[in-house]
């Protein structure tokens, strides 16, 4: 990196860290300012902008303000008071921010529920939180009754946009209720410690867990992302992401909402109904997570997909194979990635727009972000200690464990964890005894790597990252590798078990056109990958299943392995001896299995 461009890094980051520190920082100041004070002091200031709209309705800053204080008035005719849980299950829509933001007022705890949750799954969400009330769309009922028979002690079920026999139509409870501010003897005593929502993690390795977050964190999301994207009063930006999760839900709505501007929010996402949506509707700015920018770009041209007025995108995911061509491709003046977690207390930003890298912490802040990458053994999934018993942190460019350290301290509340409602959940997030006796760090799960320049690169998920030939392989780079072949529209790496070999065989699930060229493919990945980093087994699909955040499904392709017998897709062996991949048939996997064939 040249000293010119090193100084405008260096120059970026210090004004952004001054706007970001300017907006987050007072919060602490003020322990009794919540996040409802804040609704009404950008209701007082932006009065009749655009607060919220999908392609049916809006809602202007006063009118979330006086929606927000029926949902409080509601919640506290129901006896919610401070600490008590109202779960929420609702598809995206405006009506949606409008309902934790009053619940949240009278000392509610909002529960933002999976939509895609149902029967005992679903049962556990509520569970672990000890709903009261639920309020579910019209269109989610059945998802809701098919987990009664799980649940404990089952909340009262509200209804929205729509009627039910076994539950209260909210809406004309709400029309007879008043929209003005609530008197001050039926608000309760708030704290910035106070939880607000409870949002849950992907449960990919597991049932779900319900993070804690606090009206501090509330804040701090909303103002510290809207510092960073630097947004105003005509900045629209565009929201695909589920409402549930923080990302699409808190983060994304707080960048334009804290300064006065507006936030498009569609039900689902779309690549045919993007571009068009993003012009129609005048947005300035989109939300990314996982793989939703590869879509993007997989997608065949788009008559609007450079008309557009996007000033920014930002989000997290968009890994370094593609980074270059989707900026240029649809002509991103800016992409701002990020890395974070519900839960954690690690956030870093990439505001320099180093393709590739999740964040940077300058040296000059790093005793103010206390986030360290610490050696890790893929084999055991254990940190390695010294001999004097603590763990060592990673030399620059040396991949290990991102984890950030826990202070109980009201002068750096960006270094909380507040844990989950599950308290045994919560102390698994928790290493202890770390650099020093007594210290405690939260762990991502997430392996990283830093540069001498303070960058931070993502490598894999604990437990995605495989070991075989005794050498450690990272699916996120075999899958960066096969991604930029010609034919490939995404890939999907992981490690299956082998009988008779230690660690695990590397395997690609591959969705790609018809005329995908194998052995073309194959000497592609000779030529790019040492031979213990070379997929094995390969599978093509049609499409590849995600998560509702856009993130690579592994577990049931792990579970599948590469028997033909559970495998309708085709499936083909990276055969050492006829250097071709081999389809695999039942004699071809009998001899795999039974170690006939060497690998």
């Amino acid at each position: 990196m040249s000293l010119l461009i090193r100084l405008r890094s260096e120059f970026i980051y210090l004004v952004s860290a001054i706007r970001i520190l300017g907006r987050v920082s007072p919060i602490v100041k003020n322990r009794t300012r919540t996040f409802p004070d804040i609704l009404d002091t950008l209701a007082d200031r932006y009065a009749d902008n655009v607060a919220l709209l999908n392609d049916r309705t809006q809602l202007t800053y006063r009118q979330l303000q006086a929606r927000a204080n029926q949902y409080a008035r509601w919640a506290r005719s129901l006896g919610i008071g401070k600490g008590d849980t109202v779960a929420l299950m609702m598809q995206n829509e405006p009506e949606y921010l409008a309902v934790w933001m009053g619940v949240i007022r009278v000392g509610g705890v909002c529960a933002l529920v999976n939509t895609n949750l149902s029967g005992a799954g679903l049962a556990h969400c509520l569970n672990i939180v000890n709903a009261r009330q639920i309020l579910v769309g019209g269109d989610l009922v059945a998802k809701f009754e098919s987990a009664l028979p799980h649940i404990e002690t089952p909340p009262r079920l509200w209804v929205a946009g729509g009627s039910h026999s076994d539950g209260d139509p909210i809406e004309a409870v709400l029309e007879q209720l008043p929209d003005g501010p609530l008197p001050d003897d039926e608000m309760p005593e708030l704290t910035i410690d106070d939880p607000a929502l409870y949002i849950y993690t992907s449960g990919t390795t597991g049932l779900p867990k319900a993070a804690v977050i606090n009206h501090y964190r509330v804040q701090a999301i909303m103002a510290g992302f809207a510092a960073a994207c630097h947004s105003g009063e005509n900045d629209r930006i565009y929201v695909a992401q589920p409402l549930y999760h923080t990302a699409g839900g808190v983060l994304a709505p707080g960048i334009t909402l804290m300064n006065g501007g507006s936030c498009f929010i569609r039900e689902k996402f779309s690549t045919r109904q993007f571009w068009d949506d993003v012009c129609d509707y005048e947005c300035t700015m989109f939300q990314y997570i996982g793989e939703l920018c590869r879509y993007l770009l997989n997608a065949p041209t788009h008559p609007n997909e450079t008309r557009h007025k996007i000033r920014l995108c930002n989000g997290n995911g968009l890994r370094p194979d593609i980074w270059t061509d989707f900026q240029e491709r649809f002509r991103i003046p800016r992409v701002i990635e990020w890395y974070a977690a519900t839960e954690g207390n690690v956030t870093i930003f990439n505001l320099d727009g180093t393709p590739g890298a999740v964040g940077r912490i300058p040296k000059w802040l790093e005793k103010r972000f206390m986030t360290k990458i610490i050696r890790f053994d893929v084999e055991s999934e254990k940190v390695v200690r010294g001999a004097d018993g603590f763990c060592i942190e990673c030399k620059p460019d040396e991949t290990g464990e991102a984890i950030g350290r826990i202070l109980i301290d009201p002068k750096a509340p960006a270094q909380r964890f507040d844990g989950y409602a599950d308290k045994s959940a919560t102390e698994k997030k928790i290493l202890r005894e770390v650099f020093e006796s007594g210290d405690a760090w939260f762990r991502t799960g997430d392996l990283l790597k830093k540069d001498a320049l303070g960058y931070f690169y993502f490598i894999d998920r604990i437990g995605d990252t495989y070991r075989w030939k005794g050498e450690n392989v990272s699916t996120s780079e075999v899958a960066e590798t096969i991604n930029v072949f010609p034919g490939v529209r995404e890939a999907n790496v992981y490690g299956v078990h082998v009988p008779g070999h230690d660690g695990r065989a590397g395997m690609a699930a591959i969705a790609a056109d018809d005329d995908l060229d194998l052995p073309g493919l194959r000497e592609h990945i000779n030529a790019q990958l040492p031979p213990y980093a070379r997929p094995l087994f390969v599978r093509i699909r049609k499409e590849m299943e995600v998560t509702t955040t856009f993130k690579q499904k592994k577990v049931d392709l792990r579970n599948d392995g590469f028997d033909p017998a559970r495998i309708s897709d085709d499936l083909y062996f990276n055969d050492p001896d006829t250097a071709r991949f081999e389809l695999i048939n039942a004699d071809l996997f009998g001899r795999i299995h039974s170690g006939a064939i060497r690998l």
